[in-house]
């Protein structure tokens, strides 16, 4: 008879020296960003605090600086919460598309093309909206004043130009779907074979099968994505600048040319000329978007988290 040797089972496994490397590699990336997201709001704090102390005159007449950086917090958030109300929905039904309805070989192309617009710099969107999208919007501005003015969202008067915050919103809306679409459209493709298949098995409609099988495994990932594009709506500064014709007031009129400026915005326009106790207020104002962002990108990751644990994942 042969002996067999038995093998412990609890000694640790040879560690290769390429696993070692690579750990620690990925953990120096890791620190590495961590210190550096430190260094940016260490920074925009001690830069920003002189604000406090800002005189009227150089916050645009402004009594402090939470009256200065308000409207701009307001603007920022009506234009990124109008654009993710217009980009999610076309951004999951183009997913889906390209997922599930489409052939295969039209969803590849539609799909490229759809990364594509990722690619584009905010400068081209920018041009594309000042030049294209508000001159033929004003028309549409001035029928939406005409007849639905009683409402406030339409009150007027209609911008002739096109350069209001529903344009931007617009602009914006369509640099996140991108963002969003392609991250939906990976995970509507992980969805489980098996699942879809018994769906369809015991008499779903291919809408049915999405509603009941694609969609909740999905739910965590759709949040996440739209909360990505939120923050990209969020941050973007030349083609709000460039497009909306800021006036630095609180309003919810979407198309006169009166129109709230977004903080990105004003910190492009105005920096360039500040100087002095002028540039400590326009970083204050990056640290509230600073704050912004990371609120909004720490909720989108909550809320995917606790979407996983509630999936058993």
């Amino acid at each position: 008879m042969r002996c067999v040797t038995a093998v412990s089972l609890d000694r640790p496994a040879m560690t290769r020296r390429g696993d070692t490397v690579f750990k620690s590699l990925a953990t120096s990336a890791a620190v590495l960003i961590l210190v550096a997201l430190a260094g940016v709001a260490i920074f925009l704090t001690l830069e920003g605090m002189p604000a406090l102390k800002a005189e009227p005159d150089v916050l645009g007449g402004k009594g402090n600086i939470i009256l200065y950086v308000w409207p701009l917090v307001y603007g920022t958030l009506l234009a990124a919460a109008l654009a993710i109300i217009m980009a999610a929905p076309l951004s999951i039904g183009l997913a889906l598309v390209i997922s599930h309805y489409a052939p295969r070989k039209l969803a590849k192309p539609i799909g490229y093309l759809v990364d594509l617009l990722a690619a584009v710099p905010s400068v081209v969107y920018g041009l594309w909206g000042i030049e294209f999208l508000g001159p033929r919007l004003g028309r549409a501005y001035a029928w939406l004043a005409e007849n639905l003015g009683f409402l406030p969202f339409f009150e007027g008067p209609a911008s002739g130009s096109g350069r209001t915050i529903l344009t931007a919103s617009i602009v914006l809306a369509v640099m996140a779907l991108p963002i969003i679409t392609a991250i939906c459209r990976e995970i509507f493709s992980q969805t489980p074979t098996l699942h879809q298949e018994a769906a369809l098995a015991l008499g779903a409609t291919r809408w049915e099968m999405i509603r009941l099988t694609v969609f909740p495994y999905s739910r965590s990932g759709m949040i996440s994505a739209i909360m990505l594009g939120l923050g990209r709506a969020l941050g973007e500064t030349m083609a709000v600048a460039m497009v909306l014709s800021a006036t630095g007031v609180v309003t919810i009129n979407l198309i006169s040319s009166v129109n709230p400026s977004t903080i990105a915005a004003n910190i492009a326009l105005g920096f360039p000329e500040a100087s002095g106790i002028k540039v400590n207020v326009l970083i204050f104002s990056g640290l509230v978007l600073f704050v912004i962002t990371f609120i909004v990108n720490f909720l989108g990751r909550l809320i995917a988290a606790r979407g996983l644990v509630k999936e058993g994942r």
